[in-house]
């Protein structure tokens, strides 16, 4: 009788058999049922960015609003001058081949990306915090739809980006008018990186924070965090915000190393009946 080796095996040929005749006329062979990389690492330094161009708007990919999992999301009637700050994240062979919102096929080797409210398309500048490389892709799809993230890369924008590995990176996006170039040239990744320092990593890298919620009140602030420091988050704190006139008291948790981390202390914090909580960055 096989062993639970044998098996095993077995079930992996049998895996990649069927991978093969699924993958026929296919540029790439996909076996992951979850989202990741490619089985077969691919070299995509050479993988130009993205060319803005004006395009007409998708029929499909810009209503005026959308539901995802009981959130309505707006889709912005405009982009020019749009700047963002946040959490990138990426998506890859799950998704690869499939229809996007605005109706392509995901290319998880392109240059794209998924916005919750760009019109699409729209071309964007990726910068990482983190390391100063920069990448241009066009933005042709919805999400992501996790807390706190602003912009889903293909695997290439993300590997480009520095970003793979971790799954997360702290970026600012601005949005490209094709009519006009942008203020300072778009340099490669791989250069961008190179000529980067520490200082002006640290000078725009922002803090990650969990933010619990926001008061007019003072005292609820301050009740709030009392609470949390009870629940075993002593990083708890109250932050002032000042707001036509008026003084918000915002209760954070952070800074955090990680988007990472964050995730983990959103579970906790549910756990407590605090699920609305978000992740900010300044």
């Amino acid at each position: 009788m096989p062993d639970r080796y044998t098996d095993k095996l077995s079930a992996g040929l049998m895996t990649v058999m069927l991978g093969l005749l699924s993958g026929c006329g296919s540029t790439s062979i996909i076996f992951k049922e979850q989202d990741g990389a490619p089985y077969f690492d691919k070299d995509v330094s050479d993988v130009p960015n993205a060319v803005p161009r004006h395009e007409p708007r998708s029929r499909y990919g810009n209503p005026d609003s959308y539901v995802v999992l009981g959130k309505r999301y707006y889709v912005m009637d405009s982009s020019e001058g749009f700047t963002q700050r946040g959490i990138a994240s990426w998506y890859g062979t799950k998704f690869h081949g499939r229809r996007t919102s605005s109706g392509e096929p995901y290319d998880m080797y392109a240059m794209t990306a998924a916005h919750k409210s760009l019109p699409l398309p729209t071309y964007v500048e990726v910068r990482n915090l983190q390391n100063n490389r920069r990448v241009i892709v066009k933005v042709n799809d919805r999400g992501p739809f996790h807390e706190g993230r602003i912009i889903d890369l293909s695997y290439t924008a993300a590997t480009k980006l520095g970003i793979r590995s971790k799954g997360t990176g702290q970026v600012e996006i601005r949005v490209i008018n094709p009519s006009r170039p942008l203020p300072d040239p778009v340099r490669s990744a791989e250069t961008e990186a190179v000529t980067v320092t520490a200082a002006s990593v640290a000078s725009t890298n922002p803090d990650v924070y969990l933010q619990i919620g926001a008061f007019i009140s003072q005292g609820n602030a301050q009740r709030l965090k009392n609470r949390l420091h009870e629940a075993a988050f002593p990083r708890a704190l109250v932050t002032t915000q000042h707001n036509e006139g008026n003084t918000v008291y915002r209760v954070r948790i952070g800074p955090l190393a990680s988007a990472s981390e964050a995730d983990q202390l959103l579970d906790q914090l549910s756990a407590l009946g605090l699920g609305e909580a978000r992740i900010v960055t300044d």
